[in-house]
């Protein structure tokens, strides 16, 4: 898989729509979810129940004339994650993605279709028309500051909106501007007025995340009607790369809590009752057509603060790059490394495709064909590797680049360019 520095490419999510006609924002990475999968196979079963013979001549089973009632010593304490929720439920709202519609009618819409509209005061712009809900989504209201409350979402969740609004805990609904959003790391932030914000959630350390943690997801799948639903499961991976449809490779937290349509934007919390992630997407069904249950990403919360304070400073993400086409060395099979010329004993790296005119790898020195090894001495893996050294720095910055040429280690110090 070739990654494009130079480009930012956006994450491809599909959208469900609900039986309301309204599209519930979501992610998968292959496949998509089916809404009613063994529904058949359930009401045949209840058909062959109800149309069964009786057998009369069966013992019936009997009714106790005492009348039952509930248990006075029923548990009454809740669980660490309960409490855990409630120290996040009120921060977590749903975001909903508005669109305007053509005010024209179905009639006059096919009329200028085949004729042409001759009335030049009569304009058919959707910028007239009615806004509507396009989609839903989740969010996280994190920060409230000068006035204003701040909330974390997911940019596909906003993606192509006209208008947004917020769904509060306690279901009021208010306007929404978009501060900034970013379509490589998926992320975008709203602000709405300060004086509706009643709870903000807190940010743990995604790092200290290991594999079996019990984690909850908070969300609103399927929409704002099922607006702060909690699922509970574990931490299947803390830091999984995976590749998206895009092509684009993303470090992630996997885990087995159920993120369904609608929960993307939403939080991912410890028993501490911090978000320790934005749940983004999901995994559906493989390549080869395997339908999957349990596989649920959500972006870590270590990168999320690094995201959202830059888009809340700038609007957007500048990102700093080498200016080259990479793709990593456990990408191309054995049969094509002799043809490309990649020394045999190297085993990790990413191997150069090409390096663009006059970029600052270009003037560096490095060339199509060499295997970057280590940036900083510190060794590459995979393009996610890479990615996360270089935006460590800043554009401007100069980093060490070591490269193997024709089966020799080069340095070059490479002064990195803007996105």
């Amino acid at each position: 898989m070739v990654e494009n520095q130079n480009n930012n490419n956006n994450l491809q999510q599909p959208r469900k729509k609900n039986t309301n006609g309204k599209i519930i924002a979501t992610a998968a990475i292959v496949g998509v979810v089916g809404g009613l999968i063994g529904g058949g196979v359930s009401y045949y079963a209840a058909d062959q129940m109800n149309n069964a013979p009786v057998n009369n001549s069966a013992a019936q089973t009997r009714v106790s004339s005492s009348s039952s009632k509930v248990s006075e010593k029923s548990a009454k304490t809740s669980g660490v994650m309960t409490t855990a929720y409630n120290d996040v439920k009120g921060a977590v709202v749903s975001v909903i993605n508005l669109k305007r519609q053509s005010s024209s009618n179905s009639a006059n819409s096919l009329y200028n279709s085949l004729f042409g509209n001759d009335n030049s005061d009569d304009s058919s712009s959707s910028s007239k028309g009615k806004l509507e809900t396009y989609s839903e989504g989740s969010g996280v209201v994190y920060m409230k500051s000068n006035g204003k409350g701040y909330i974390v979402t997911n940019n596909h969740v906003i993606s192509g909106s006209d208008a947004v609004q917020v769904m509060l805990a306690n279901g009021k609904t208010v306007n929404a501007k978009v501060v900034g959003k970013d379509s490589t790391t998926d992320l975008a932030v709203l602000s709405i007025d300060a004086k509706y914000v009643t709870k903000t959630a807190e940010f743990g350390d995604s790092k200290s995340l290991q594999a079996g943690q019990t984690v909850i997801a908070v969300g609103s799948p399927l929409g704002s009607e099922y607006a702060s639903t909690v699922t509970q499961g574990i931490i299947s991976a803390p830091a999984r790369t995976i590749s998206t449809s895009s092509g684009n490779q993303q470090t992630v937290i996997q885990t087995d809590a159920a993120i369904n349509p609608g929960n993307s934007g939403g939080a991912l919390v410890n028993s501490a009752g911090q978000v320790i992630g934005i749940n983004s997407m999901k995994l559906a069904q493989s390549s080869d057509g395997t339908s999957v249950e349990g596989m649920g990403f959500a972006i870590p919360s270590n990168e999320v603060v690094t995201i959202v304070n830059e888009l809340v400073k700038k609007g957007k993400i500048t990102r700093p790059q080498l200016g080259v086409r990479v793709i990593a060395l456990q990408g191309i099979p054995e049969g094509y490394r002799s043809r490309l010329k990649i020394n045999s004993t190297l085993k990790s790296g990413i191997y150069i495709a090409s390096v663009n005119k006059n970029s600052s790898a270009a003037n560096a020195g490095m060339k199509s064909g060499d295997v970057i090894t280590k940036v900083d001495g510190k060794k590459i893996d995979d393009v996610a590797s890479l990615h996360s050294i270089l935006y460590s720095h800043k554009v401007g910055d100069t980093v060490n680049v070591t490269v193997n040429r024709n089966g020799k280690d080069v340095n070059l110090k490479v002064k990195l360019e803007g996105n």
